[in-house]
């Protein structure tokens, strides 16, 4: 048995902070310090579909300082939500965000191009909301501890996009729990795009 990639880390972690139905405030969530150490003995293998790149196996001790970080990020760093009031899809996903310990401030437009065209995100990478956090975008379905891995890491990017609307991704969950196959996109500052993670492989 393999130690977590970092990913997979903090999907636990999303994981043991609250459970699916439950609704907690995000503070609570964010500040369990608890929580992160329980997550730092966790050892298991990493879920099935799932992908990170670019990131090697951690030991506890790195498992428990990236897990700390995490929350820390998350509390230091409010996210806001652009999408249409009309757009349940993108309701969802905010609840899949809170549900993880992020703060989430949604604002309803109707008319998304502008805020894509100022955030940088490249044609052809657009979803259906946009959020801001942490100096980054997030466009689209990309997954809490994606997002969380972004704030831990820092790299020199614009943000994540999941382009499209993919079956299974957070918010576009299946009935009969099907993934379909997508990838996470980090998006470079010169407006070119490598993989961050791939999901339902």
């Amino acid at each position: 048995m393999r130690l977590h990639s970092f990913a997979a880390t903090l999907l636990l972690f999303a994981t043991l902070a609250l459970p699916a139905c439950a609704r907690q405030s995000p503070s609570s969530i964010a500040g369990d310090t608890q929580r992160a150490d329980a997550l730092a003995t966790a050892m298991a293998s990493t879920p099935a579909g799932t992908e990170s790149v670019g990131i090697p196996s951690d030991g506890p001790a790195e498992v428990s300082s990236k897990a700390g970080n995490a929350a820390a990020a998350m509390q230091l760093s409010p996210m806001v939500v652009h999408k249409s009031e009309f757009c349940g899809c993108c309701g969802q996903w905010v609840d899949h965000m809170r549900k993880a310990g992020f703060q989430v401030e949604v604002r309803n437009t109707e008319d998304m191009n502008p805020i894509k065209q100022q955030l940088g995100v490249p044609a052809g990478k657009g979803s259906c909301h946009t959020a801001q956090v942490g100096g980054y975008f997030i466009e689209g379905h990309v997954p809490a501890e994606d997002v969380m891995r972004l704030l831990v890491e820092k790299p020199d990017a614009r943000g994540l996009a999941v382009p499209g609307m993919p079956a299974g991704s957070p918010g576009m969950e299946m009935p009969d729990g099907r993934v379909q196959p997508y990838t996470v996109e980090l998006v470079g500052n010169d407006g070119s795009s490598s993989v961050f993670t791939r999901h339902g492989q």
